[in-house]
Order: C-alpha cells, then sequence, then structure tokens
C-alpha cells in the first residue's frame, strides 16, 4: 500500500470546490425568487439567500485564489510553506464559513455590504490571513528573481489584508456616525477588494501560460510587468467611480475617472493582439484547462469594455444601482475569476491528465453550455438594467411593482440562463472532486 499525502493546495482548492456548489445551490434558490417574490419567505426569503449566495461564491474565489498561490509556490519555490501554519489557516477560514452561513440562516445581520455577518466573524478570516502571508514569504523570499506573477500574487495578498481591515473602520463610531464617510468607506472597499484578489487570479493566470509553454517567456515579459504596473495603478485609485453619486470631493471623481479610463490600455492591447490569440487557441485547444484560459479572455474583453462604460459619469448616473451592476459582477466572477480558477483546478487536481481527450465527452459539451448560459444571463440581467436605469431617471414613473411586472421576461430568461448555469458548473466541479479523490484511491492501492 502507498501512502497518500493531502498537498495544502488541494486542501483549499477542494473546499473551494464545495464553496462553489454552495453557491450555486443559493443562487439558483435565489432566482426563483424573482419570479416568485414569496418562495422560501417564511424559511429564508431573498434576503437571506442573496448573501449566502454571495458570501459562498467570494469564499470560492478567495480559498480557490489561496489554493492556486500554494500550488505554485510549490512548483516554483526553494523551500517549503509550514503546514502547521497552513492547517491552521484552514481550520480558522472553516470556523469562519461556519458562523457566517448560520448567522444568514439565523437571519442574524450585522455588517455592511457583501460582508453582511456580524463583524466577530471577520476576525477568523483575519487570522487566516495572517497565516497565510507568513507561508507566502517563508517561501518566496528565498527566491531570487521574482517573475510577474509573484509580485501578483504579493500585491493581492497585502492589499487584501490592508483592505479588508480597512472595511472594518465602521465598527468605530466616528467613521459610522458620518453617513458620507461611511458610505465612501464601503463602496472604495469592495472596489479595492475586487482588484485585490484579481490580482493574485490573474497572476495565476500567467503562471499558467508559462506551466503550458514550458517555460518563464510569459513570466519574465516586459509586457507583463507593464500591464503589472498598470493593474496596481488601477488597484490603488480605481475605486473612484465607485462613488461618483456620493457628495465627496470633485478631486476623488475626476482622479477616478481617469484612472478608470486608462483600463483602455488593457482593452486596446486585447484586441491588437487578437491575431496571436487565435493563433495560441489552435495550438493549445486540445488542452482541455488552456479552454477555461481562453474563456476568460472573451470574458475580461466583455466585462472591461462594459466597465470602461460603467466608468463615464453619465452612464453610471443611469446603471448605478441597477442589474447592470449585477450582470457586471456576474460575468468578472464567473466569466474571468470561475474561469480561471478551474484551468487552475484542472491544472493541479487532475495532473497528468492533459488532452482533451482524456476527459469524458460531457465535460467537454458542458464546457460550452456554461459559456452559452453564461453570456445569455448576463445579456438579460443587462437588459433589465437598462431598462430599470430608464424607468428610474424619467420624469413619468410608473409605479415600482409595475415596472417589475414589464421585467418579467427578463427574468425569466436569467433564471432558465441560471439553470444552466448551475448544471454545466456543477457539472466541472462534481467533476473535479469526483476524478481527484477516484485517482487518490487508486494511488493508495
Amino acid at each position: 500500500m502507498k501512502k497518500s499525502k493531502l498537498n495544502i493546495e488541494n486542501l483549499f482548492l477542494l473546499t473551494a470546490l464545495f464553496m462553489l456548489l454552495l453557491g450555486l445551490c443559493f443562487g439558483l434558490l435565489a432566482t426563483v425568487c424573482y419570479i416568485s417574490p414569496h418562495f422560501l419567505k417564511e424559511q429564508l426569503g431573498f434576503i437571506s439567500l442573496r448573501p449566502l449566495h454571495v458570501s459562498s461564491a467570494l469564499f470560492w474565489i478567495i480559498i480557490g485564489a489561496t489554493g492556486c498561490v500554494y500550488g505554485g509556490l510549490k512548483i516554483i519555490g526553494k523551500g517549503e510553506v509550514n503546514p502547521t501554519f497552513a492547517i491552521l489557516q484552514w481550520f480558522l477560514w472553516l470556523m469562519a464559513i461556519a458562523g457566517i452561513l448560520k448567522s444568514y440562516f439565523n437571519h442574524e445581520f450585522g455588517g455592511r455590504e457583501y460582508w453582511e455577518f456580524s463583524p466577530e466573524w471577520a476576525l477568523p478570516v483575519v487570522l487566516a490571513w495572517l497565516c497565510f502571508v507568513y507561508n507566502f514569504f517563508r517561501v518566496v523570499r528565498k527566491i531570487k528573481v521574482w517573475p510577474v506573477y509573484v509580485w501578483m500574487w504579493l500585491t493581492g495578498i497585502v492589499f487584501f489584508l490592508f483592505t479588508f481591515l480597512e472595511n472594518y473602520l465602521w465598527v468605530f463610531p466616528y467613521f459610522r456616525s458620518h453617513f458620507i464617510t461611511d458610505m465612501t468607506l464601503q463602496w472604495k472597499v469592495n472596489g479595492s477588494l475586487v482588484g485585490s484578489w484579481n490580482q493574485i487570479i490573474y497572476g495565476t493566470a500567467f503562471f499558467l501560460m508559462d506551466r503550458m509553454e514550458g517555460s518563464q517567456k510569459v513570466g519574465r515579459s516586459k509586457m507583463a510587468f507593464a500591464m503589472y504596473f498598470l493593474g496596481l495603478f488601477n488597484l490603488m485609485f480605481n475605486w473612484g467611480h465607485h462613488i461618483y453619486t456620493l457628495p465627496t470631493e470633485p478631486f476623488i471623481r475626476y482622479v477616478g475617472y481617469v484612472v478608470s479610463m486608462t483600463e483602455w490600455i488593457f482593452f486596446l492591447r486585447i484586441i491588437y493582439s487578437w491575431r496571436q490569440t487565435l493563433a495560441d487557441i489552435q495550438k493549445n485547444y486540445h488542452y482541455f484547462p488552456y479552454r477555461f484560459l481562453m474563456a476568460s479572455e472573451f470574458w475580461i474583453f466583455l466585462n472591461m469594455g462594459q466597465a470602461l462604460l460603467m466608468s463615464i459619469p453619465a452612464i453610471n448616473l443611469y446603471t448605478h444601482g441597477t442589474h447592470v451592476t449585477v450582470a457586471h459582477a456576474m460575468g468578472t466572477t464567473i466569466g474571468i475569476n470561475s474561469m480561471i480558477l478551474f484551468a487552475a483546478c484542472f491544472e493541479f487536481l487532475n495532473q497528468g491528465r492533459t488532452g482533451a481527450r482524456s476527459y469524458p465527452k460531457f465535460l467537454r459539451r458542458s464546457f460550452w453550455l456554461l459559456q452559452i448560459s453564461l453570456l445569455v444571463f448576463w445579456l438579460s440581467l443587462n437588459l433589465a438594467g437598462i431598462k430599470k436605469a430608464l424607468w428610474q431617471m424619467s420624469d413619468n414613473q410608473m409605479s415600482y411593482s409595475r415596472m417589475m411586472d414589464t421585467l418579467h421576461l427578463y427574468f425569466s430568461t436569467f433564471f432558465l440562463a441560471g439553470t444552466g448555469l448551475f448544471i454545466s458548473i456543477a457539472l466541472v466541479a462534481l467533476f473535479l472532486i469526483y476524478s481527484y479523490f477516484s485517482h487518490r484511491t487508486e494511488s493508495t492501492s
């Protein structure tokens, strides 16, 4: 009998996949509430299902990103992480998740937007992240020349800790008693936190590209570092467009707008390099994880284009607080972050199985069902958001209930597309979990 060992990165990736499955279940139930508002109203209702879905999705991304960093460090690092700190980090996450989900089920709220749980459950998250910081620096300090993805991981890890702590300044009476300050901090934090884990996940994408190429050409290229510094600049100052509607200092809005417009560089670069992208697709399409990276680039193109439009003040005035914002968030979460994380899960959890033909046909079909469902899902939310935006800026408004009735077709389409997303993503996640444990069982016999 061979002794099997559960790798730290796989422990986090598997936990993330379980959170993804939970998030899918809560999300599907929440979409039912759109077309049937009284669904589960007495037991949970949309008021609990929404934060249950959002928190589970966030944990899928954050814990999955953590697993990717541990997996990458194991391959490129000159030393090993401290297993005690890594396991402690995992237990602290489980403690936080259990407490947060329990509080939502019991309708116990007390936080802020997207972090609606009571602040005491943020403590194990901070402690877990400190364990992560320690392990990260323990390994990377021994690497002499850092490729771009190590810098991106470093940036994301440090900024996440700083911004997450900033997120809880509201617990102090000074910040909580000033409404504009409180709202400015919350909306700023939400934008910066997304930028933080995007740095970790995009760094993982660069790492995977180097792995597929079998070289360090991507991770050490001048273009990659140029994109990194531009991304860092946006992470630090791009949040200004989130607070256009708040009566803050005008220069903050001006800086936010100017910084947001620098994303045109990313956008134009994607268009400029499209021919090379098509050549890369032809060369690497047989490699199944690459298909998810290919899909993420398509969704980066769509969502970056949408983000640029939403950063224009005249358009932001219409879209703020509508389903257009939800569409952008879902497109980013599923289309970009989740696609890159799936590519990483196939790389780390299914090593040795690279060719697309080595995977079952239903999995290859699930990939395309996922892309089509997400596109319909994204379009239906955007159309609903545009219609609501026109209503809320209209001088002759119909009642809110009548307006919502006119969105029923979009919500029905949204539900059907959500069902397709549920099926396709669940099949991919369950396959990864089953494949990992079946391979692990075979290796022990």
